[in-house]
């Protein structure tokens, strides 16, 4: 990416929860990643620990109860994004493997903040970059080979979807 763009600095927590080859996502409702299946996960409240804003956000956006297998690294995103003054965005996402303890499959209350519309459960053959997030796309590599690599992942021409 160019260093002359303007960037805005994304961190959140990002769940996946895999169930025969099928990973569970939200259809997104705001962001850089409208109208795609994402993640579920998102940014730290005040004072929220990782671990603790991961279960909230899963929660909040799915309705299932976590608990928390694995931490499985932190990956990184580049992107364009016009929001506020910015062009582009830089995502940072904790991974973290995640299993069912309870709760069940809801669509989510509807608040300032809020940006999931419900979740699903999608196979890989179903995702593309035309349809999910490089969240989502990232998730089924770890998947495969068990990695999520080092490198920042930069998408020169992505389309928000409005």
């Amino acid at each position: 990416m160019e260093h002359n763009k303007k960037f805005h600095r994304a961190f959140g927590v990002y769940g996946l929860y895999f169930k025969e080859g099928k990973l569970l996502v939200i259809n997104k409702n705001g962001g850089p990643y409208i109208n795609r299946f994402d993640l579920p996960g998102g940014s730290l409240e005040e004072s929220e620990s990782l671990t603790e804003a991961m279960k909230r956000e899963f929660f909040e956006e799915t309705g299932i109860e976590i608990e928390i297998i694995k931490n499985l690294g932190v990956i990184d995103f580049m992107l364009p994004w016009v929001w506020k003054e910015f062009s582009h965005v830089h995502h940072i996402g904790v991974y973290y493997l995640v299993g069912k303890i309870g709760g069940n499959l809801i669509t989510p209350k509807q608040f300032n903040g809020q940006d999931s519309l419900g979740a699903l459960w999608v196979s890989e053959s179903e995702v593309s970059v035309e349809n999910a997030s490089p969240l989502v796309l990232k998730a089924f590599e770890w998947l495969k080979n068990g990695e999520l690599g080092l490198d920042v992942q930069c998408y020169q021409q992505w389309e928000v979807k409005k």
